[in-house]
């Protein structure tokens, strides 16, 4: 299996940086509309999981990462606009469901698609606002997660931390204390690189995932639960030494680091958190 991503996918997480940089700050509808014109939904996993590493990484507003890997590898198909799913089996915090257009709905019956008007779907405020998070009152539910929802997870969230450690790196470069820029502390260094290789464990796991699930891997659901935890673990470790390192800054409604911060966490607790999916691979038969 071929961890190295070749020139083409160095090209595309390029093209998607590019992007996302330039419609950033247009109405959240423009963005939506530009990521189904460059065909980004029907991106292969490992692709996927750059385009969504890269939204996450700018704190995307838009319903991409329900439509992707919530709605789609439930449906089996995209759909007419946006879409989400609820197979947690309770409907609690699903992902997007009072803005889509269709939801697949997981049944001890099968998989159902109704049409997001027809849903009754109540919006449930979280810690980040930005994010849609409502709960859902059907019928009798079944308990089926995909993969791919756990790997689109854990790639929005290396993203968000991604974008702390820079934030943080920028910071400590430019904040002087004692005649000395913060970066130059040996303790500051330490907690960055304590970051970076956080950052770099939980993206490689989640490149992973993606791996197996693009070739139907039999480890794929046991690599979903691996990048799944170590996304929750790296955004712990990121939100504490992002806090901590920005000092009183990093509390201030003015900050950017916030956005991320909150996307992160919000990521580690939908679909379980990192102790919840360490406790599946621990439970999970061994080949």
């Amino acid at each position: 299996m071929e961890f190295e991503l070749d020139e083409d996918q160095r090209l595309l997480r390029r093209t998607v940086r590019e992007t996302v940089a330039k419609v950033r700050g247009r109405p959240e509808r423009e963005q939506w509309e530009t990521y189904l014109r460059l065909g980004w939904l029907e991106a292969p996993p490992l692709e996927l999981a750059l385009v969504l590493e890269e939204l996450g990484y700018a704190a995307d507003p838009t319903p991409f990462l329900a439509t992707a890997t919530w709605f789609a590898p439930l449906a089996g198909r995209l759909p007419e606009g946006s879409g989400t799913a609820v197979f947690d089996g309770t409907g609690r915090h699903v992902l997007d469901a009072d803005r889509a257009d269709e939801v697949a709905l997981l049944t001890p019956g099968g998989v159902t698609v109704v049409p997001g008007v027809e849903l009754a779907a109540e919006r449930i405020l979280v810690l980040d606002t930005h994010l849609h998070i409502a709960r859902v009152s059907v019928g009798e539910l079944a308990v089926g997660v995909p993969d791919l929802a756990l790997m689109g997870l854990a790639a929005t969230s290396v993203g968000a931390c991604r974008r702390v450690l820079d934030l943080v790196l920028d910071h400590v470069k430019r904040r002087e204390q004692f005649g000395r820029t913060l970066g130059s502390f040996q303790a500051v260094k330490h907690k960055a690189a304590d970051m970076h290789v956080a950052v770099e464990r939980a993206r490689a796991l989640t490149h992973f995932s993606a791996l197996t699930i693009a070739e139907d891997d039999p480890r794929r659901t046991r690599a979903a639960h691996m990048a799944k935890a170590a996304a929750g673990e790296c955004q712990r470790l990121v939100f504490r030494h992002g806090l901590q390192l920005f000092g009183a800054m990093g509390f201030t409604w003015e900050n950017e680091l916030q956005y991320h911060l909150k996307r992160a966490q919000a990521c580690d607790l939908l679909l379980g958190t990192a102790a919840t999916h360490r406790q599946a691979i621990l439970a999970a038969p061994t080949a």
